[in-house]
């Protein structure tokens, strides 16, 4: 019998699918891909394969995860197998320089970015914002990896040769504008089976700690799964996915908004059916003069609970539906 067999490394942001896949009674089968082995002269089983694989997975432990992982998909994509998230989607999940230029020949707007290797290539891109602020974040990345908010070359300098700085997992920095939200919040568009189903609003006042995930909450203020990073003294911790010192909020952290009708989202669904992208959040910022720059794909997307109670949509619901939708035969 064919079944939905889903590939990750991380149970915990794999919980919520099982339980609906399970609730809607359909057979599945989970890929734990943090180790294994293929033979590549046999065939893979029938069914529909769903991959939730991270770019993260290396801070806990998986090191190797997204390259064997590549392997695998490459394999069922070969042998024509129903593949959702496939290889495309996971060559953007580990790049955020693929995802950056894969959106700007689509015409979507993302921050002005430099690539870098090398600590004083690292500096020197610091120059192509003089006068500006500025973040860094790991070009492989999840979890908020690498980010943190300069406001001159000198304190980049001082982090980027001090004993704080961490390397990103592929060795590639990345040197990005740092694009100010006057209201404070981010806007995170969540797309399955490639439609737009929801958007949801996240309050940055407190630092952008975006990650929806209920094994991501501790007192719903950030996202640490595994551990978290610390700033140095010279670098604010502020901008996506950052890690800033927690305080009590006003408000909720994440809120799905009732109506919400902005012509970027028929551009995300455009994209996403370019780049065979089932399920994915994808965030923008919008700025003081209105300009929407788009800067994280995230095609392991997990959404919150709390948020969803409210509003009564149910990502990971949908996402099951849509996967036992797949199982069955094509007229």
């Amino acid at each position: 019998m064919a079944k939905v067999y889903v590939i990750h490394e991380n149970s915990e942001w794999t919980l919520h699918l099982i339980r609906r896949l399970e609730e809607l009674g359909l057979p599945y089968e989970e890929w734990f891909l943090d180790q294994g082995a293929i033979d590549l002269s046999e065939a893979p089983p029938e069914g529909v394969f769903f991959s939730r694989m991270s770019a993260s997975s290396h801070t806990r432990g998986h090191t190797f995860a997204p390259e064997l992982t590549a392997a695998v998909l490459v394999w069922l994509e070969r042998h024509g197998r129903k593949v959702f998230n496939g290889i495309r989607a996971l060559q953007l999940e580990v790049s955020k320089v693929a995802q950056y230029l894969a959106l700007n020949a689509a015409g979507i707007r993302t921050p002005h970015t430099v690539a870098a290797v090398g600590k004083e290539q690292i500096i020197e891109a610091a120059r192509k914002f003089t006068g500006r602020a500025f973040i860094t974040k790991h070009n492989r990345a999840g979890k908020g990896l690498g980010v943190q908010l300069f406001q001159t070359e000198e304190a980049l300098r001082e982090y980027v040769l001090g004993p704080a700085f961490e390397d990103s997992r592929d060795g590639v920095t990345l040197v990005q504008e740092y694009i100010r939200s006057p209201e404070s919040f981010i806007t995170r568009c969540e797309f399955i089976g490639g439609k737009f189903f929801y958007a949801v609003q996240v309050d940055a006042s407190q630092g952008f700690q975006l990650c929806p995930a209920d094994a991501c909450q501790i007192g719903d203020l950030f996202c640490p799964v595994g551990e978290q990073g610390s700033a140095p003294s010279t670098a604010i911790p502020a901008g996506p996915a950052s890690f800033a010192a927690p305080a009590v909020p006003v408000r909720p952290k994440f809120r799905i908004l009732e109506k919400f009708d902005d012509p970027i989202v028929w551009k995300y669904e455009s994209f996403l059916a370019e780049n065979r992208i089932a399920v994915a959040g994808v965030e923008f910022i919008r700025d003081a003069e209105g300009g929407v720059y788009t800067y994280d794909i995230n095609t392991n997307t997990n959404y919150n609970s709390d948020a969803e109670a409210v509003a009564g949509k149910y990502g990971m619901l949908e996402v099951a539906r849509f996967l036992g939708e797949q199982l069955k035969p094509q007229s």
